[in-house]
């Protein structure tokens, strides 16, 4: 009678213990640092792409500033084609050098009000220190004037540099200092100061953003006076 051998299966082995005691062959100790240093690099990863993405935002922004910057210029300086347009922005253009039509302004209205000659001159201080600050901010932003051949400039001007726009910022200065001084003059010194900002474009010199940016420097400086202009000599305030 014979026998029917019977195989059986080994036993499984439980599996290999690591070296450090704590897991199974193949996952030693640095494999969890190595985890971290994919995670760390795909992290890495991911913030490159994302600055990449905003460079290259930026970077569309900027040209699109500047197409607009160039297309508002060319409208501008067509204008000044126009034998009255060109002739009214040339005369802004040369009255507004080195401020010189707003602190005749404030010189003559300190001269013809009296009891408020010392505000008067307080506000023409605040003009000439709006254009000054314009020219500073000049000299450290440098940014080159509009291209004498592609526009043809109606008038010369004082310096190269173009950012910001000094007749703008001693316009806006004067609209604010002399409006907080006589409310009245408001309907004549706002479009007269519009008008200063927009002769700059249409004889070709600055641009857009040029001429903003001076008009916000000139009412920022105006207004930070403002408490200045309204204190009497004796140090209170005019109501």
């Amino acid at each position: 009678m014979r026998h029917t051998e019977r195989t059986t299966a080994p036993e499984a082995t439980p599996a290999a213990k690591a070296p450090g005691g704590g897991g199974t062959a193949g996952q030693g100790p640095g494999s969890g640092i190595g985890t971290e240093a994919v995670v760390r690099s795909e992290s890495g990863t991911r913030a490159g792409r994302g600055a990449a993405v905003g460079g290259t935002a930026a970077r569309a922004a900027r040209a699109a500033g500047a197409a607009i910057d160039r297309r508002v210029l060319e409208v501008a300086r067509g204008a000044g084609r126009w034998p009255v347009v060109g002739g009214l922005a040339r005369g802004l253009s040369h009255g507004g050098e080195h401020a010189a039509l707003w602190l005749a302004a404030g010189t003559t209205a300190a001269a013809l009000d009296p009891a408020r000659r010392t505000a008067w001159l307080r506000g023409t201080a605040l003009v000439a220190a709006a254009h000054l600050a314009g020219m500073g901010v000049k000299r450290v932003v440098r940014r080159p004037r509009p291209h004498p051949e592609r526009y043809a400039p109606l008038v010369r001007t004082a310096g190269r540099h173009s950012f910001p726009s000094s007749h703008a910022s001693s316009a806006a200065a004067a609209a604010v200092a002399f409006t907080v001084l006589h409310p009245p003059l408001r309907p004549v010194a706002v479009p007269a100061a519009a008008a200063m900002c927009l002769s700059r474009l249409v004889v070709g010199v600055h641009y857009p953003s040029d001429v903003a940016a001076g008009a916000l420097l000139g009412a920022a400086t105006a207004a930070a006076g403002r408490a200045w202009l309204r204190a009497t000599p004796s140090g209170g305030t005019r109501g």
